[in-house]
């Protein structure tokens, strides 16, 4: 196949929420798109029927489990194979639940670190060389909670702990061809996902915009990171609506 003209990104988790949003966000301005996910496949086909019906021939599906190691080189490869390159690789896949003290098992810490640190940082080695030939850049959706703790979340908020020092790490070690960024989400998508730490009036009363946000501000960020911002690397930014200043 020849090569593509346009520039493609590998989102993981694409198939729902916030990984859909980043993914009609890249579609629209004008990136082919390699659309991971693990168990979503009808939401992953939908996805991809309606972007296909946008533009014909620019997304590619792919399944994979994150916490097999030995598949995610395939992933990269059945990326160039299709597009030619790849220019951004989009770490949005996450796994988020309660670990109270007293019921932490391995099972939970293997979980929470496989998709949320160990994915990330080796389907980045090996993304690391197609990236490079591009200049491209990596974004990695960690959290505000990799930096304060969320009550009965500790090995989540270790995982994007994790994710966010591995963002600052491989942005000094994969410069200058490789740009590395964060994106840290404050409470998004009550409606949608209700299993939350924090009830909406919370979220509102220590908010400084007084609301939740959407997946399409965490959407744009992500654009703009990847396409906009050439001189930026080893930054997380917060998409929280002012949550991190508060308590």
């Amino acid at each position: 196949m020849t090569p593509t003209i346009r520039p493609a990104a590998l989102i993981t988790g694409a198939a729902k929420r916030i990984g859909a949003a980043i993914a009609r966000c890249l579609h629209a301005a004008g990136y082919d798109l390699a659309l991971h996910y693990r168990d979503s496949e009808a939401e992953a086909r939908a996805l991809a029927a309606e972007l296909e019906g946008i533009r014909a021939n620019s997304t590619l599906l792919l399944q994979g489990d994150l916490a097999q190691l030995d598949q995610l080189p395939g992933l990269i490869d059945a990326t160039l194979l299709r597009f030619g390159r790849l220019d951004a690789l989009v770490n949005n896949a996450s796994s988020y639940y309660r670990t109270p003290v007293g019921s932490i098992t391995r099972d939970d810490w293997d979980a929470l670190f496989s998709a949320n640190a160990m994915g990330p940082l080796f389907l980045t080695q090996a993304a690391s060389q197609a990236l490079r030939a591009q200049r491209g850049c990596v974004i990695n959706i960690v959290d505000i909670y990799a930096e304060r703790p969320l009550e009965q979340h500790t090995v989540y908020c270790m995982a994007k702990a994790a994710l966010g020092m591995m963002t600052l790490s491989l942005a000094r070690e994969l410069g200058p061809e490789v740009r590395v960024n964060g994106v840290a989400p404050g409470n998004m998508l009550w409606s949608e996902n209700p299993v939350k730490a924090e009830t909406l009036g919370i979220v509102v009363d220590r908010t400084a915009l007084r609301r939740q946000g959407q997946p399409q501000d965490i959407a744009e960020a992500v654009r703009w990171l990847i396409a906009d911002a050439p001189y930026v690397t080893g930054q997380i930014i917060r998409i929280d609506g002012g949550r991190s200043l508060f308590i």
